[in-house]
């Protein structure tokens, strides 16, 4: 359900709709007696004699019109605290025609800074839904209006809350859309209506990467009857010209497995297997959104991985970008052949600061780590720290995995100079990093991030309803904000 946001600094009549007020975790109320009417405190009080303190919002019905809801909160909260108080305070009024609530700001007691931005940037989060293809469009929206004048948080921070969300949402609506739509050649025209944003958006067809070499991506996309892309995303927003950050995702707008066939149970799922180019995507937005002081590049390599009488077999040899052959084992191992080119290709042509790749690259994340941590590989121990602490303070946590030569021999090739997949057993996703690592051609340091398992909730989490989570958006916008601007 949408969410309008409003706010003014009339907090004189205390018999309005819906109240929304913060006391201590005690839920002492007497700190905010001056907020309520006589008899809505003398109810709230006795009622709070009976309840269950354990909970952090409690919900009081005063009337059939009426609900005055309590929140505790302590005077530590980080910031991800107070944005997941806000997204499960939406779980609770996600209901009714078009509610509608006053926020008063004045009740706030805590030392976070932006308390209400955080608090309300959660419950827009948690609001996110993808209804497009009903035919029965549910119009409700929740309106909160934020009264008071404590905890003013200025337009620009406004901005910054809003272009997050949107580079969220936008990164959320592309993984959510069916393999019919987001094909690669209507993902390109999605692409590059973001020019309007600020973004130089520069588009490699098939004749281009061609020409360029890069037949291990276009070797993906040769069963498909749509066209195969690199997509470059520019922004520009530092006063000098230091070397951008680079973030690269595996765009596959839906994978068959190609002739190393998917089972069929599932197989739908594979539509979101482009979440990590959604990443880069959304992320770019965002920078420009929000006039992002630093220099960044996107890079996204979009293909469908489809079966058909001119299809890559498994067996066939190919000549990356970069000059190195690779056998093809597998032509489900798709996403780092993609990737193998995209890499090498940002490397070489933008000479980055850092590499930051994307991608749902392998089951073997998801029964290693399930769907709490994204695996982290890199081979750079400070922006793996950097892109660690970030993941903490926005809640997308990862958790790093190794990477070490003697995997290599897994990944060499009798016939070529690297074959694609690990047919010893084992260690899926540490190979498939190993495999991505040698086409890091000067030492760029490089972090690889598998969110298999963290693209798509079945059952939804903490900043998101279940489906496409958007993760990756926050993370790095957090880990550039943080230690690149």
């Amino acid at each position: 359900m949408p969410v309008n946001i409003t706010y003014s600094n009339n907090t004189k009549n205390k018999n309005l709709s819906n109240l929304i007020l913060f006391s201590n975790e005690k839920f002492e109320i007497k700190y905010i007696k001056k907020f309520l009417s006589k008899n809505d405190f003398s109810y709230i009080n006795d009622l709070l004699k009976t309840s269950e303190l354990k909970k952090k919002i409690l919900v009081f019905e005063v009337s059939s019109k009426k609900k005055i809801i309590l929140i505790s909160i302590k005077n530590n909260l980080s910031a991800i605290d107070v944005e997941s108080l806000g997204a499960e305070l939406y779980g609770r009024i996600n209901q009714g025609k078009n509610p509608k609530y006053s926020l008063n700001s004045n009740s706030i007691n805590s030392k976070q800074k932006n308390f209400v931005g955080h608090f309300l940037h959660g419950l827009k989060l948690k609001s996110y839904e993808f209804k497009k293809y009903k035919t029965k469009k549910d119009i409700r929206e929740i309106s909160i209006n934020v009264t008071g004048t404590k905890d003013k948080f200025s337009s620009k921070d406004r901005v910054k809350f809003k272009a997050l969300e949107e580079g969220t949402f936008f990164a959320r609506d592309l993984v959510s859309e069916p393999g019919n739509i987001l094909h690669p050649d209507e993902y390109v025209k999605r692409i590059n209506l973001l020019k309007k944003d600020g973004l130089k958006i520069t588009i490699y067809d098939k004749k281009k990467l061609k020409k360029l070499g890069m037949n291990a991506l276009l070797g993906v996309g040769m069963g498909s009857v749509r066209g195969s892309y690199l997509v470059t995303m520019e922004w520009n927003g530092a006063k000098n010209s230091s070397k951008p950050l680079a973030f690269v995702g595996k765009g596959v707008t839906f994978d068959t497995g190609g002739y190393s066939l998917k089972p069929a149970r599932f197989m739908e799922d594979m539509t979101y297997d482009m979440a990590g180019s959604a990443a880069v995507v959304g992320l770019m937005k965002n920078l420009a959104l929000r006039k992002a002081r630093v220099n960044a590049i996107g890079v996204v390599g979009l293909v469908e991985n489809m079966v058909s009488g001119v299809a890559q077999r498994p067996g066939d040899i190919v000549k990356s970008y970069s000059g190195k052959t690779i056998e093809v084992l597998n032509t489900d191992a798709e996403g780092r052949l993609v990737l193998a080119d995209a890499l090498s290709f940002t490397e070489r042509k933008f000479k980055p600061k850092f590499i930051v790749d994307l991608a749902t690259l392998t089951g073997a994340i998801i029964v290693c780590l399930g769907s709490e941590y994204a695996g982290l590989f890199s081979n750079d121990d400070k922006l793996s720290k950097q892109i660690l602490d970030a993941g903490k303070k926005v809640e997308e946590k990862l958790w790093r995995m190794p990477l070490h030569k003697n995997y290599d021999k897994l990944m060499n090739s009798k016939n070529a100079d690297v074959q694609n997949i690990n047919y010893v057993g084992g260690a899926g996703s540490t190979t498939a990093a190993q495999f991505l690592q040698r086409f890091i051609l000067n030492k760029t340091p490089w972090a690889h991030l598998d969110i298999a398992g963290m693209a798509f909730s079945k059952y939804g989490g903490a900043l998101n309803s279940g489906g496409a989570t958007g993760f990756g958006v926050r993370l790095l916008n957090q880990l550039i904000e943080e230690n690149y601007e």
